[in-house]
């Protein structure tokens, strides 16, 4: 029995993609105005192999002054997970939950990091609930088709 036993494992995590941009330097840095900041977030989840899964959690983070932008900077960290033998209604909050709360902290400091490198002052995003935002999603999917049920 012990091949049924549940397994979660980290394979890896890993900054898949980094890019920022600052397309009206340096005039724009002459400003003496704080910018509006824009933070967007997203979790993606994709099977890789039998078992292994990819979870990537990707922020925008968008600055402006009127209508100029400041910087643009897109960050998607990933991480591999082993997922085997759990039932399939724990799979969607394994992947929604529990592996992004793993690899959210890496994308944080990535995000942070190359912000002060472009020459800003660190951006830092917030904690996360991603339980909270798994709902959220799951109610959402369930309003925009009535009949199913979330997984």
């Amino acid at each position: 029995m012990a091949d049924q036993d549940p397994v979660f494992q980290i394979q890896r995590v890993y900054l898949k993609e980094a890019s920022l941009e600052q397309p009206n330097s340096p005039g724009i840095l002459l400003e003496q105005e704080q910018p509006a900041v824009d933070i967007q977030l997203g979790v993606q989840a994709n099977p890789v192999a039998d078992g292994i899964f990819e979870v990537c959690v990707t922020a925008t983070v968008h600055t402006k002054i009127k209508d100029k932008t400041v910087f643009l900077v897109e960050a998607k960290q990933a991480g591999i997970f082993e997922i085997r033998n759990l039932a399939q209604e724990q799979m969607g909050q394994i992947m929604g939950i529990a592996c992004p709360q793993i690899v959210y902290p890496y994308l944080r400091g990535n995000v942070a990091d190359l912000i002060q490198r472009g020459g800003f002052p660190p951006v830092h995003l917030a904690e996360i609930n991603f339980q909270a935002m798994y709902e959220q999603q799951q109610v959402e999917a369930a309003s925009a088709a009535p009949g199913t049920l979330p997984q």
